[in-house]
């Protein structure tokens, strides 16, 4: 018995042998004829992405945007989980120096407007010898829309806009506050004392900038200026008798903005911001210090939010493919019509403002908020924008 009991183990241990063999080499060859057929491992045999299918891009971007920005690229990571975005907020004369002199290398960059744009591609142009914005389709495109208004306590208006003929103006600004009198000289009580106007530093802040811009363009009654306008001394005089009723030039709108609506008339009774700054403080405002009314000047400038893919060193070609694919996303209808929750305009031209959801355009008309807007100039070139800062500079900071 134990003889025959030794034999059948060793019968079903050959076979044991002989079936493992077969069944490994089996498994071998479909492992291999996957292989060979371009299928994916199994799972756990390799990674779902490579390390060159994955990529990162820095966007730079002017702060005002913050809020719509941050809302669709976290859309676009759920799309595009092999792309990373890092947002980086900064004012646009700052990253326009910062990318000059090679502290920042972003991979796009969205200033608040063209001017700034012109001004980094002449200054880029003329250190570097080379174009940093492509032509073609990757030519810098407009992604948001707001013009630039005046923001005024609705009792400072009704005397401003009686002593103007009915509109608020540079020029109407001008005689307000640089008479010595104060809000006396042009009918108000003499209690408001000084007339306190607020804008940002144009040497920090776009807002600033674009002020600084319009106010030119009226006192010479003309939709572009040259670099030898200037040089005039009338025309400085107009400049510097304005800023002489702004009490602090700050950096930032947003900071600017707010505090004019916590401090009230006591520290700011007329401040030129973005339209969507002052949309989104329209309710914060209204009742506090009385109501805040939205003035738009004659002629007006956009605040286009050009973005742009850098045509720097740094950036490599998987990068511009991803950066790409990030810009036409925000370009696309489903982020632009959510431009308008956030108070911009959409660039994209086919969506509309009026009658749109959720529209704030309607929502603010009784504080002067409008859809149709005055005319609106073009952004002049690096030249003019480098002496606008120059002639500024030399005469009037503080």
């Amino acid at each position: 018995m134990k003889g025959k009991a030794v034999i059948v183990i060793g019968f079903v241990t050959v076979a044991l042998v002989i079936l493992f063999i077969s069944l490994r080499g089996h498994g071998g060859d479909k492992k291999k004829d996957a292989q060979q057929s371009g299928d994916k491992p199994a799972s756990g045999e390799g990674k779902s992405a490579s390390p060159a299918q994955a990529v990162s891009i820095q966007v730079v971007y002017s702060t005002e945007k913050k809020d719509w920005l941050e809302a669709v690229t976290a859309d676009f990571r759920k799309q595009h989980p092999e792309i990373t975005v890092e947002l980086v907020g900064k004012g646009s004369l700052e990253s326009k120096d910062a990318i000059l002199e090679g502290q920042m290398k972003p991979a796009v960059w969205s200033p608040a407007d063209s001017m700034v744009l012109n001004l980094l591609a002449s200054e880029w142009q003329t250190k570097n010898h080379a174009d940093l914005f492509a032509g073609g389709d990757d030519a810098p495109q407009p992604l948001l829309l707001t013009p630039l208004v005046f923001a005024v306590w609705q009792d400072r208006a009704e005397v401003l806009l009686k002593a103007s003929g009915g509109a608020i103006s540079w020029k109407a600004i001008h005689k307000a506050v640089t008479d010595n009198r104060g809000w006396a000289a042009i009918g108000g009580p003499g209690k408001w004392g000084f007339v306190k106007l607020g804008h940002t530093d144009p040497t920090r802040s776009n807002s600033g900038l674009q002020a600084l811009f319009l106010m030119s363009l009226e006192f010479y009654g003309k939709k572009t200026l040259a670099v030898e306008d200037l040089m005039k001394p009338d025309y400085q005089a107009f400049v510097t008798g304005i800023e002489k009723g702004v009490t602090k030039f700050e950096s930032s709108t947003g900071t600017f903005m707010t505090d004019m609506i916590r401090f009230g008339p006591s520290k700011y009774d007329v401040a030129v911001v973005y339209e969507a700054i002052a949309i989104s403080q329209l309710a914060n405002a209204q009742g506090r210090w009385g109501n805040l009314n939205i003035y738009y000047p004659a002629t007006t400038v956009w605040s286009d939010h050009p973005i742009a893919v850098l045509q720097g060193d740094w950036v490599s070609e998987p990068q511009k493919t991803a950066a790409r694919a990030y810009v036409d996303f925000l370009r696309a209808r489903p982020q632009q019509e959510r431009a308008l929750e956030f108070g911009f305009r959409p660039a994209d031209t086919s969506v509309a403002v009026k009658g749109a959801a959720n529209n704030p355009f309607t929502r603010y008309a009784e504080f002067g908020i409008t859809v149709d807007v005055p005319t609106a100039v073009e952004a002049p070139d690096g030249a003019v924008v480098q002496n606008l800062i120059m002639m500024w500079q030399r005469l009037v900071r503080r």
